[in-house]
């Protein structure tokens, strides 16, 4: 006699799975695919602890119940989202609509891309369920944006919802483009968010996240990318708010000759979660990837680094190395980085590294002994720190604006 296991359905589950049901007719487009990534979510469920991948932000645990899924905005909600609006370029070589409206008229740059890349997440399934409205930006080959287009999300729901946005990002060969995603505001809310990046042969694009919603929030976030041969692409990744927040990146190197630079910071205290995790597979030859990762802890906070590299039995001469580095301001606060490396060709050159500790006292007593006081010894170190990664970033003017947001953070917390 044999005895069918069933996992029992938490309460936020059945409540996504009602609201998926009872809003799908009113949902746009793509409903073929949306059922399908509803029945991967009915039978995996919201991440948890037993699942590899998540096993240090367990979704099903944070979200004990769910908060009603946010619907169109009213006129409220666009009145106050036009008065935060920055416009971004348009012009020649570039296209923005709305994701909604491009779902409904099944756009073709939609039929060609929006979930062929999904990785078996069910986070991402919710999200292709439910997703309602985003941004689709076409850059046509050949085109160079002279200013990067920057994508506000704001929650400015006065009640606590659930989120669910779904950008696409198509930037054709030998084409140029800045990407900024910053994501504000919200209370209670649960935010769920995910992008597809498709990257030509020979372009050039900088992608940059901003993840600073209210305390209260539970961000998860998805990056989706295939970059063509001979591109060049950096993403950098900031985390300064939210209670917890899940980035995670799937990056597949689909052409030979490619340049990748990853990088991300996290500034967390008071009980702050930030779990970055990425997976780069290399499929094709001559790449070259670098990650570098790096987090300040402050009080009880926790940050957390899940990486892997993956190389493919013909993806020869990859040069690819990841590091995640780890400072930690309190005795409560707590890291845990988990590099890793999956490699099936002989000729590469990979490696990983990982560190976590407290300031160097030597080189505070140093800062102290030139009469700099010890929270502006601390300060500077921190900055010091933290600026290895934001460096990588192209735009100076986005650099230095990053940078005044870490000096915030640390006078913040000399009070």
């Amino acid at each position: 006699m044999n005895a069918e296991v069933r996992t029992v359905k938490t309460a936020a589950e059945l409540s996504l799975a009602d609201a998926y049901v009872a809003a799908k007719r009113t949902l746009p487009g793509v409903a073929s695919l949306r059922e399908e990534a509803f029945r991967a979510f009915e039978r995996d469920g919201l991440p948890n602890r037993r699942v590899e991948e998540w096993k240090y932000t367990d979704l099903r645990a944070l979200m004990r119940d769910a908060k009603p899924v946010a619907g169109a905005p009213d006129a409220a909600a666009k009145a106050k989202a036009i008065g935060r609006m920055v416009r971004p370029l348009e012009g020649k070589g570039l296209t923005i609509r709305p994701m909604a409206e491009a779902l409904v008229a099944n756009d073709p740059l939609v039929a060609k891309h929006l979930g062929k890349m999904s990785p078996a997440d069910s986070a991402v399934a919710l999200n292709t369920a439910l997703m309602r409205d985003g941004a689709l930006i076409h850059v046509a080959a050949g085109a160079t944006l002279d200013r990067p287009v920057h994508l506000i999300f704001f929650a400015g729901s006065d009640k606590p919802v659930s989120i669910f946005t779904r950008s696409l990002v198509v930037v054709e060969k030998d084409a140029r483009a800045m990407i900024v995603e910053s994501h504000e505001g919200g209370t209670d809310h649960q935010i769920n968010t995910a992008l597809d990046l498709v990257i030509g042969d020979n372009a050039h694009v900088d992608h940059v996240k901003i993840v600073a919603n209210g305390d209260g929030v539970v961000h998860v976030s998805s990056m989706m990318t295939a970059i063509g041969a001979r591109a060049n692409f950096n993403d950098f990744t900031f985390n300064i708010g939210g209670a917890a927040v899940r980035n995670q990146f799937f990056v597949n190197f689909d052409g030979p000759d490619t340049v990748a630079g990853i990088r991300g910071a996290s500034l967390l205290k008071g009980k702050q979660h930030a779990d970055n995790t990425l997976v780069a597979d290399h499929r094709k030859g001559g790449c070259q990837c670098r990650e570098v990762f790096k987090s300040v802890l402050d009080d009880e906070s926790r940050g957390v680094f899940q990486g892997k590299i993956i190389v493919r039995q013909h993806a020869q001469k990859t040069d690819a190395k990841m590091m995640t580095r780890a400072l930690l301001l309190s005795e409560d606060a707590e890291a845990d980085n988990k590099p890793e490396l999956e490699i099936f060709a002989d000729d590469v050159q990979c490696g990983h590294g990982a560190t976590s500790g407290a300031l160097d006292e030597n080189l505070r007593f140093y800062l102290m002994a030139r009469g700099i006081p010890e929270k502006e010894a601390e300060a500077l170190l921190v900055q010091a720190f933290v600026g290895e990664a934001v460096e990588g970033i192209e735009h100076a003017g986005l650099r230095d604006a990053l940078m005044e947001h870490v000096v915030a953070w640390l006078r913040a917390r000399a009070g």
